[in-house]
């Protein structure tokens, strides 16, 4: 009996490492989220980083918002990161950001507040331990940026217009070719585009990708690159088109 018991303890659902990472990503642009709704002056604030350096006068009171969140003795890069996604969340147009926040309230108001991040004690953490069990499978990466120019070129029911797809692939190789700094510098005019033809973007994979950039830059280039063609692929096989993919490759590949 207490091998058994010992056995069921062992096999309870945990979350791995990086299901944790971004379950912690996900509660921070959440908040940033609801803050900007709720709060004009911290929108106003959020909003001046955009394009800026961490060290920037201008990006000071943006401080008083994300410090709470970074992770301790963060190296610049990554502050960088989260810099970058609030002042992205925060410069949305209003509308997406009001139609986003009907979307995302039901998921978990307990994320939304600071005092449920890591290390917090009180209501936040009265709440996790009255929450249902957690999933046998956590989610540990959401739609990358390549996937969300894919959704941008295909046509969706409402959407007031799409992007070509020759720009969308000229936009997404210019974003991969990009160092640290560019990056931060580039991806505004290409995000913001995407939030006007209301294709959502996954907040937390991007802060997860900004965050790994200056280290794994290649890597996580090559994922976009090959998310963005497989969803045009999947697009152009399941509506039967007679006109090749961008990587040349109309028939199903093999399995």
């Amino acid at each position: 009996m207490e091998g058994r018991q010992t056995l069921t303890t062992t096999e309870s659902p945990k979350l791995d490492r990086a299901a944790k990472h971004r379950q912690r990503l996900v509660a921070y642009v959440n908040w940033i989220d609801r803050t900007c709704s709720e709060n004009p002056g911290a929108r106003v604030a959020l909003r001046a980083g955009l394009r800026q350096n961490i060290n920037n006068r201008a990006t000071f009171a943006m401080n008083r918002y994300i410090a709470p969140w970074l992770p301790e003795n963060a190296p610049d890069a990554t502050q960088r990161a989260y810099f970058t996604v609030a002042a992205l969340i925060a410069s949305r147009p209003r509308a997406a950001q009001d139609e986003d926040d009907e979307d995302e309230a039901p998921e978990g108001a307990n994320a939304e507040r600071p005092d449920s991040g890591p290390g917090s004690t009180g209501a936040g953490d009265e709440a996790e331990s009255a929450a249902p069990a957690e999933p046998e499978e956590p989610e540990r990466w959401g739609p990358s940026l390549g996937s969300a120019f894919a959704e941008a070129v295909a046509e969706a029911p409402g959407r007031d217009g799409e992007m070509r797809e020759s720009a969308a692939e000229s936009r997404l190789n210019m974003l991969t070719r990009q160092g640290t700094n560019g990056i931060h510098r580039s991806l505004p005019a290409s995000v913001l585009y995407l939030r006007q033809l209301d294709v959502p973007v996954d907040w937390a994979q991007l802060l997860a990708d900004l965050i790994a950039w200056p280290d794994h830059s290649g890597r996580i280039a090559r994922r976009w690159l090959q998310d963005f063609y497989r969803r045009r692929h999947r697009d152009a096989h399941q509506a039967g088109g007679d006109g090749e993919t961008p990587g040349n490759s109309p028939e199903e590949p093999p399995a």
